[in-house]
């Protein structure tokens, strides 16, 4: 009898690792500006509202408004460590420094990470079935970290985006010991 629940235990092991496996996000490669700083990210965000600001659609056979509305519940959910509320709406004053994420959708190849936070949005043809991001974490006009992500989906409440969101959000705002400035030395 022990042998059987080992087995089945094993089973139910293989199956759940599978299931995570089925949701994975592919994340493209990644760039951390010199002056990306997590513990920076952090003050700024923890408990507050931090702004999102979306270009493009996603899932063209729906209202781009209605996508945007049903996708921040599912940021919200795979958010990184801050106590962070993600939203749409631009703050009454501009802050200095002016902090957000961009996500851009379907978005065009030749595309820069710098050109994005410093207003430039393009995005290219859509792939139907397919979610596709570049998403980045800009300071005012720099950004400082990118990356791009995706993963079939057939619409906003696919699991599938809550795991790709999940997995951005470890990469474009990572908290890694290597990245941290050390000693008070910048690595400008």
């Amino acid at each position: 009898m022990r042998f059987a629940s080992k087995i089945a235990a094993a089973m139910v092991a293989a199956a759940a690792a599978f299931a995570t496996a089925a949701y994975a996000a592919t994340i493209g490669g990644v760039y951390y500006a010199v002056q990306y700083d997590y513990r920076e990210f952090f003050a700024a965000t923890d408990g507050k509202p931090f702004q999102v600001i979306i270009e493009g659609n996603p899932f063209p056979s729906m209202d781009t408004g209605e996508v945007a509305r049903q996708l921040l519940p599912v940021m919200q959910a795979a958010k990184p460590m801050p106590r962070l509320t993600f939203t749409y709406d631009a703050p009454a004053e501009k802050p200095r420094p002016d902090y957000r994420l961009v996500l851009v959708f379907d978005y065009a190849n030749d595309l820069r990470a710098d050109a994005v936070c410093e207003g430039t949005r393009r995005t290219g043809p859509g792939t139907p079935g397919v979610f596709k991001v570049f998403a980045i974490y800009c300071r005012n006009d720099m950004s400082m970290s990118q990356t791009t992500a995706w993963t079939p989906a057939t619409g906003p409440d696919d699991p599938r985006i809550n795991w790709l969101f999940r997995e951005l959000f470890m990469v474009v705002f990572n908290d890694a010991e290597s990245l941290r400035r050390q000693n008070g030395f910048d690595r400008q």
